[in-house]
């Protein structure tokens, strides 16, 4: 459920910073009839994703015994790799980002409101996409759909009502720290996915190591009980963990948060020393 909750509020703040972004300029430059494809896009961004959420659903049910661990496992490590780039993508371009899209939206604006409304499709469902592969990931590695969905539905309606609140000026935002803080959680919650994809390789074979577990919670975390559903619901934490998921988790997350949180380099500008002039004679 926490994690749901991070990965629609972090996806979800994105997307309504793309929109108020795309709205304010179209006010600013006198374009205002242009509004309504930018919400056509959307709505049909957001339309998108659900439908990308509920196919992979079904997938999944219609697969056998077998299939299913092999098709889990797989988005699993592909939800990692879509929520790693995001993470770095975001961390690169949060302070160009308004720039880019005003001149996109220049160029869009040239061929009418359908260009319009494609430009604002196609910067919304990238978002809504990686939403819903990982939301799926996340809520299959749990196997609690409903706390996941709920902590989904949390985490996207806070960053709707923060993107209305950033739009209309009443807050503001310091989208560096945000994206720093939900980069790091993220990482986190990306490490028990990662772990989760490990564990249904290891069901099915495709992976070594099923039998070597480092860590066995089953005595305090007995399966069904309140505990177990509480800490896999918001942590992603199983009763027991493989050696290979121990050393995965921990080898992503010092990875992944030793690039994610270096400093960014400095350039040092060199003066020249300005040549000196022979004294005059």
């Amino acid at each position: 459920m926490l994690g749901n909750f991070i990965i629609g509020l972090r996806e979800g703040l994105e997307a309504a910073l793309v929109v108020s972004i795309l709205v304010t300029y179209l006010i600013r430059t006198d374009r205002t009839t242009l509004k309504r494809f930018v919400a056509y896009g959307v709505v049909c961004a957001v339309a998108a994703s659900a439908v990308i959420a509920t196919i992979l659903q079904q997938i999944s049910e219609d697969l056998s015994a077998t299939v299913e661990p092999a098709f889990a496992g797989s988005v699993s490590f592909l939800a990692v790799g879509f929520v790693t780039w995001m993470i770095f993508w975001m961390k690169r371009s949060s302070r160009t980002i308004s720039g880019e899209l005003r001149q996109r939206l220049d160029s869009a604006a040239l061929g009418g409101g359908l260009a319009v409304a494609m430009m604002a499709f196609l910067t919304v469902v990238r978002e809504g996409a990686e939403t819903a592969v990982f939301f799926w990931a996340a809520a299959h590695a749990t196997h609690h759909e409903g706390a996941a969905l709920i902590g989904l539905v949390l985490g996207l309606g806070l960053s709707v009502v923060l993107g209305i609140a950033f739009f209309k000026s009443a807050i503001k935002i310091n989208l560096s720290s945000f994206f720093r803080v939900t980069g790091v959680m993220l990482t986190l919650v990306s490490a028990g996915v990662l772990a989760a994809g490990i564990h249904e390789f290891q069901e099915i074979g495709w992976l070594p190591g099923a039998q070597s577990i480092w860590i066995n919670l089953s005595a305090a975390l007995p399966d069904g009980s309140v505990r177990a559903t509480v800490l896999a619901g918001l942590f992603n934490i199983t009763a027991t963990t493989t050696a290979l998921q121990v050393i995965a988790w921990v080898g992503y997350v010092v990875v992944v948060l030793g690039l994610f949180l270096r400093p960014a380099p400095t350039v040092v500008q060199t003066q020249t020393a300005p040549t000196q002039q022979p004294a005059p004679l």
